[in-house]
């Protein structure tokens, strides 16, 4: 995704001064540059508070037809801790020094996270995919008038090297539906709703997605985010 980070804020002060006149100074601020589309949704989501997060508890559940599917994950997002809770099974690793078991149960972990936080991945994944913005763009599923950010992951590394995602979005810059597109193939192989939101510490958190005509239902329980 290739990210264009925020414009900081610069000052000056311009001197002027004459023979008969005492010095004065004046000081003009820039204004601060527009936001990106990315950016923009992050910050709708609670980006802002994000630096305070000190532990994330959620329980990733996944209903399909009569199945049902779950795991549960306790993240340290200051020390890239990370524990896997999958039934009877419990594995804590540091996402910096992985070996392959962990490595492997790792990319459940980016799965879960990605649906929970994807958002907040607009900002982390900044330097690591490229993004288009159009408006008045007909949703998948609602069929709504929204906006639509699509990002396009780099072909290096990652979990999902060259896929893309379309995000659907109002005015407010909150999502409401999403497309998934492997390798960035013309036709989506998943798309489902963002719904169901909740503040927890200061994050807003769809809690549900749904997929059209199907019976599918990916969840979100035992939410809970501490802050320092």
């Amino acid at each position: 995704m290739k990210y264009f980070s925020i414009a900081a804020l610069f000052s000056f002060f311009l001197v002027l001064s004459c023979k008969t006149e005492p010095k004065a100074s004046t000081t003009e601020t820039q204004p601060e540059a527009e936001k990106s589309i990315p950016e923009k949704i992050a910050d709708a989501h609670g980006y802002e508070n994000w630096e305070s997060v000190s532990k994330i508890t959620f329980t990733f559940n996944v209903d399909r037809d009569s199945t049902h599917f779950e795991r549960s994950w306790v993240w340290k997002p200051k020390m890239d801790e990370v524990t896997s809770i999958s039934g009877v099974d419990t594995l804590t690793y540091n996402r910096k020094s992985m070996d392959s078991i962990a490595h492997k149960t790792n990319g459940g972990f980016i799965n879960d996270r990605y649906w929970l936080m994807a958002p907040f991945n607009l900002m982390w994944d900044a330097n690591n995919y490229t993004f288009e913005h159009s408006e008045q763009v007909n949703a998948p599923i609602s069929g709504d008038t929204m906006h639509k950010l699509t990002i396009v992951y780099s072909d290096d590394g990652g979990y999902t090297p060259g896929d893309a995602y379309d995000f659907y979005f109002k005015d407010d810059f909150i999502l409401r539906e999403w497309a998934y597109r492997k390798s960035n193939q013309p036709e989506p192989n998943l798309v489902s709703t963002w719904e169901d939101y909740a503040n927890v510490g200061g994050l807003e958190i769809a809690q549900g997605h749904k997929r059209p005509d199907s019976d599918f239902h990916l969840y979100f329980t035992g939410l809970s985010v501490s802050r320092e």
